[in-house]
């Protein structure tokens, strides 16, 4: 088992399979500039495969696919069929922005994709393009069923709240988990790679998102945890089909209980989503034992938490924090 220093077991690997994407999120990239990775930098799908191979023999069972945006890379059903034939993986998630979604769901779920997270941060059209920069809402709605008619199921959306954006839209969220069997999840605004004033005048905290619920009249309760991975704390709203969650890295921290690694598109193992440290597998590749080596060294490496918070309140970080954005790291 894939143990660090603190006890904590590893189980979940979450795997970028490019940097790239057909948006332009504020809360993610600038809008123009941006430097991709060459597709010679890319981990292909066998060296992927032989990552996973390791992984799983030392206790990975949990897998999820993101990006940039993951759907962007041609052949992605091939590679869920081959992940979904490791022995001992049992759970395979993709995190999409849903544009493409609609025209892949069904070959995903066959090829055994068990979930899927979409990514929703508004329910206005002119709101959408103004978050994303780029495509449209007609879009993501279209995947969003699609995944539904596939037969996915929890189908999630993650809304990650700006303050001055998009906190006005909450109430609607509540009312779409209220009447659709669809698990909302709002997710803080993080400073991963841009920690700038841009990032502190935009973050909200989640606390905002229960008063808003009580304001609007919902009786609501915790819930066991939505099917899934993630660290979120989910309430069940009475007489409601769906659910809803906060996701609070900054705020209220679940370091305690991480068991998630992450792999970069271009092959490298981060320990913690928020510091600097990653360990390069490439070198690695086709000898398994050197693989191994580099996932128990990922375990020594990795800290007991990060401290978004100590940003948000301007004060002095323990290690160097990460100058790649989320896009470039994977979500």
């Amino acid at each position: 088992m894939l143990t660090d220093r603190f006890g904590r077991v590893h189980d979940y690997l979450r795997i970028s399979v490019t940097d790239r994407c057909n948006l332009r999120c504020l809360y993610c990239m600038p809008e123009e500039g941006v430097e991709f990775m060459e597709s010679s930098e890319l981990l292909s799908y066998d060296q992927i495969v032989e990552v996973v191979e390791t992984a799983a023999e030392m206790g990975i069972s949990k897998l999820r696919i993101t990006g940039g945006e993951p759907l962007v890379r041609p052949g992605l059903p091939g590679l869920v069929q081959r992940l979904a034939a490791i022995p001992g993986i049992r759970d395979i998630a993709l995190t999409t922005n849903g544009i493409f979604l609609a025209k892949q769901a069904e070959a995903l779920k066959e090829a055994g994709l068990t979930r899927v997270n979409i990514s929703l941060d508004t329910l206005d059209p002119a709101r959408f393009r103004f978050i994303a920069r780029r495509g449209e809402l007609k879009r993501v709605m279209e995947g969003i069923e699609a995944a539904a008619a596939a037969g996915f199921s929890p189908i999630k959306l993650n809304c990650v709240l700006l303050k001055g954006v998009n906190e006005d839209e909450i109430a609607s969220f509540l009312k779409l988990a209220y009447e659709q069997p669809l698990h909302v999840r709002f997710i803080e605004y993080m400073p991963i790679g841009h920690a700038d004033e841009g990032w502190r005048s935009h973050y909200l905290p989640l606390s905002r998102v229960l008063e808003i619920a009580e304001e609007q009249g919902y009786a609501i309760k915790r819930r066991e945890r939505v099917k899934g991975n993630g660290p979120s704390d989910d309430w069940q709203m009475e007489g409601g089909v769906g659910s809803f969650g906060l996701i609070h890295p900054v705020s209220d921290h679940f370091c305690a209980s991480c068991n998630r690694l992450r792999l970069t598109a271009d092959g490298s193992i981060k320990p913690c989503l928020y510091w600097m440290d990653e360990l390069n597998v490439k070198p690695a590749i086709g000898n398994r034992e050197a693989m191994r080596a580099l996932f128990e060294r990922a375990m020594n490496v990795k800290p007991v938490s990060h401290e978004m918070a100590a940003k948000l309140a301007g004060e002095a970080q323990s290690h160097m924090p990460t100058e790649r954005r989320m896009s470039q790291i994977g979500g």
